[in-house]
């Protein structure tokens, strides 16, 4: 593509110069090489053009640097979530697997008590509860060698039987299943107690 430049300053008219897009030189050069313009102020022009080029190019490394500390500070963020969620899921895995080990000690261990017809009352949160018991478990619960548990099934509350030893392990894991136990009277012997040799796993499978 071809370019024509004509200037008219009153009467008198420039040559013309006949350029190509590639090599056509700066409005100022032209303008200076005609007369019209004087050099110490297209000079002046020329560095305060560079000045302001030079500025913005500062300010746009200012706005990178910004948007690399706010891409650090999301990244942090992200990863705190991450930690979180994983202390949360941890802890949900935890619960879990001692409730597993609180059911299985259960059903492992509780007493029997389908024949009973006394009723043996207990508190459990906060309302007074009955049981069902022989007269040889009421005794026995009396005495403390016996405690009530509590497992969750469904929305419902099931009250089982089983021998204080179990029972201690059961609270380490989740205190709060150990509804009731009485506290037993040491100056009364154990030699009746049928559950003092009863053997409490250490080693759990669920």
């Amino acid at each position: 593509m071809v370019y024509q430049l004509v200037f008219k300053r009153a009467s008198y008219i420039l040559p013309v110069w006949k350029l190509t897009a590639n090599n056509m030189p700066s409005l100022q050069d032209q303008l200076l090489k005609a007369g019209l313009v004087d050099k110490n102020k297209a000079n002046k022009v020329k560095k305060e053009k560079q000045k302001k080029n030079k500025a913005k190019r500062k300010g746009g490394g200012e706005t990178d640097d910004q948007i690399k500390q706010a891409a650090r500070l999301e990244q942090a963020k992200k990863v705190e979530r991450d930690r979180e969620l994983n202390r949360q899921r941890l802890a949900e895995a935890n619960q879990k697997a001692e409730q597993a080990q609180v059911r299985q000690l259960v059903q492992m261990n509780r007493v029997d008590r389908e024949a009973g017809d006394i009723p043996y009352s207990f508190v459990d949160q906060g309302k007074v509860r009955n049981i069902y018991v022989t007269e040889q478990l009421q005794k026995q619960l009396s005495l403390g060698r016996l405690a009530v548990v509590t497992v969750s099934q469904g929305r419902d509350r099931i009250y089982e039987l089983v021998p204080s030893g179990v029972a201690e392990k059961i609270a380490q894991r989740h205190e709060q299943a150990v509804v009731h136990i009485s506290v037993a009277d040491d100056s009364q012997p154990d030699e009746e107690d049928p559950y003092a040799e009863f053997q409490i796993p250490d080693d759990l499978m669920w």
